[in-house]
């Protein structure tokens, strides 16, 4: 998996992650604020294994986790 810089993840449009709508530390949705960025076939296999984890722990949603598997199996798909 590339390394995904603090630099580089705030340059990440809203679309490249599962959950685009996750507000920052500073009230605004801006760019990189989002969670789960998916740039790459990696970072959406890692995704999924994050959200699955954290959906055990209670602190994801069914809904949320789904949306995240769904837009990573986009990704993940279009690379094979």
């Amino acid at each position: 998996m590339s390394k995904l810089t603090a630099a580089k993840r705030k340059e990440l449009p809203k679309s490249e992650f599962g959950l685009p709508s996750k507000v920052g530390k500073g009230g605004k949705n801006e760019a990189g604020k989002g969670a789960y960025p998916m740039p790459d076939e990696a970072h959406a296999k890692n995704a999924k294994a994050r959200a699955s984890q954290m959906e055990a722990k209670g602190k994801l949603s069914e809904s949320a986790k789904a949306k995240i598997d769904a837009k990573a199996n986009k990704i993940i798909g279009k690379k094979k």
